[in-house]
C-alpha cells in the first residue's frame, strides 16, 4: 500500500504544529521547513481545517494551529480523512464490477484484511507519539528550542 503525497503532506504539517503547539506558523514557514510544496500544502491545511484537526487563524499574525491536542488526533483516523481512495486493488470499488471470478475470489479477502489491519496498527498512534523524539524532531526541522518556550494560551 501506498499513501498519497496528500496524506504524506498531512500528517507531516501535523507533525510540525505538534512541535509548536503555542504558535501560529504561516502555510509558508511550515512548507519551507519540511520540504513541502507551499501550494500544495494550503489545499492540505484547507483539508484538515475542515476535518478539524487544524485551526486557521487569519490576519497579519495569522497562520496555522493543531485544532486539538496532538494525542486526540488518531493517525489512522486521519489516514482514513485524507486518502481518497483506500481500494488496494480496483475490484474494492463499488462502481467495478469486471472482474470475473470477484464472487469466488480469495485474494480481494485477503486484502482487505490486510487493510484494516493496517489501518488498526495505525489506529494505537496519536500525533503526539509521532513527535516522541521531540528534540530531534527540532533540530531537523530547524525549530529553535527558545521558539517553543511554554505559553499561556490554551488549546
Amino acid at each position: 500500500m501506498r499513501l498519497t503525497r496528500f496524506t504524506d503532506n498531512a500528517l507531516r504539517a501535523l507533525v510540525f504544529l505538534a512541535l509548536r503547539p503555542e504558535e501560529t506558523p504561516t502555510v509558508g514557514a511550515v512548507a519551507r521547513k519540511m520540504g513541502m510544496s507551499e501550494d500544495h500544502l494550503l489545499k492540505v491545511v484547507q483539508r484538515l481545517s475542515r476535518l478539524g484537526f487544524v485551526r486557521t487563524v487569519r490576519g497579519r499574525k495569522g497562520g496555522m494551529r493543531l485544532a486539538r491536542a496532538a494525542d486526540t488526533i488518531v493517525v489512522g483516523e486521519v489516514i482514513r480523512r485524507t486518502e481518497d481512495n483506500l481500494a488496494l486493488v480496483p475490484c474494492f470499488e463499488p462502481a467495478h464490477d469486471g472482474c470475473p471470478i470477484a464472487s469466488a475470489c480469495g485474494l480481494a479477502p485477503a486484502l482487505d484484511e490486510a487493510l484494516q489491519a493496517f489501518l488498526a496498527t495505525l489506529d494505537r498512534y496519536t500525533v503526539a507519539d509521532l513527535i516522541a523524539r521531540h528534540g530531534e524532531l527540532l533540530e531537523l526541522t530547524g525549530i529553535q528550542r527558545r521558539e517553543l518556550a511554554p505559553s499561556s494560551a490554551s488549546m
